[in-house]
């Protein structure tokens, strides 16, 4: 009974340890809570998923709170644009050089937190196609009953690299007839789970989040592209500290793991 007792203490102890370990990168960036700020996010639908969880997170160990809200990378960027108020956004690699360009962006204050790679996915429990090599990915497209992609006119960069990707590899118009751009990225996913479509591209975050589809497997290296995510203070913030704060936690190193099990790599 001893030696039970001891086990169940030392089981409990080693839990709790190993509970304190994995909290203490978030616990120890815990501010004070006098001067909290209200902040606003603008940031791309496909991060969306780790911020889900690193935001409410930072509230509780700064105080501060965020008031997030999530679109198409082209819609968060014309908003920013057109001088929306906003204390941080994040938005790909190439609209934050622009935003910096524009002077919409702090000098300084723009952090490269994550990328992530396109995949080709199915309907959970469907036969996965071949994409092994480019030339085995071409075979499965042509030999696809219908394909699904984000639709480029919403800034997707999927979409976009999708369509010129098809000119590249000369597959364009035979691919057109079955080939359908979608706006919103979750009726996308909604018409690939519901076999109503074949097989569909997508970023990696979002297919691994989606428990109805199977990620067939990321391009193959020589047609992959990477979409990168920065985070910046934008220009006119009356929020700063806050702001910088907010980056300061998601582009850490805890950070950083939890979005690698997100499917996103490091910038």
């Amino acid at each position: 009974m001893t030696k039970s007792r001891n086990a169940l203490r030392a089981s409990f102890a080693a839990a709790v340890v190993a509970v304190s370990v994995s909290c203490l990168p978030f616990v120890l960036t815990a501010g004070s809570f006098a001067g909290a700020a209200e902040l606003k996010l603008l940031q791309t639908t496909a991060i969306r998923r780790a911020m889900d969880e690193l935001i409410p997170r930072f509230e509780t160990s700064s105080g501060h709170r965020v008031l997030a809200e999530f679109g198409p990378a082209g819609a968060i960027m014309t908003r920013v644009q057109r001088g929306e108020a906003v204390d941080v956004a994040i938005v790909t690699g190439p609209q934050s050089e622009e935003l910096q360009k524009l002077g919409r962006f702090m000098p300084g204050s723009t952090v490269e937190l994550a990328k992530v790679g396109i995949g080709v996915f199915v309907r959970k429990g469907a036969v996965k196609p071949d994409i092994s090599s480019v030339e085995a990915f071409k075979r499965s497209l042509l030999t696809a009953k219908s394909i699904a992609y984000p639709d480029p006119a919403t800034g997707a960069a999927v979409g976009i690299y999708f369509v010129s990707l098809m000119e590249r590899l000369g597959l364009a118009a035979e691919l057109k007839p079955k080939s359908t751009s979608i706006t919103a990225v979750a009726a996308m996913y909604d018409a690939v789970a519901k076999g109503d479509v074949e097989i569909g591209l997508g970023q990696r975050s979002e297919i691994l989040a989606e428990p109805r589809l199977e990620l067939v497997a990321l391009l193959p290296a020589e047609i992959q592209s990477f979409t990168l995510f920065a985070a910046g203070i934008v220009a006119g913030s009356q929020q700063q500290d806050a702001g910088k704060a907010l980056i300061r936690f998601i582009s850490s190193p805890a950070a950083q793991l939890m979005m690698k099990a997100k499917g996103f790599e490091a910038p």
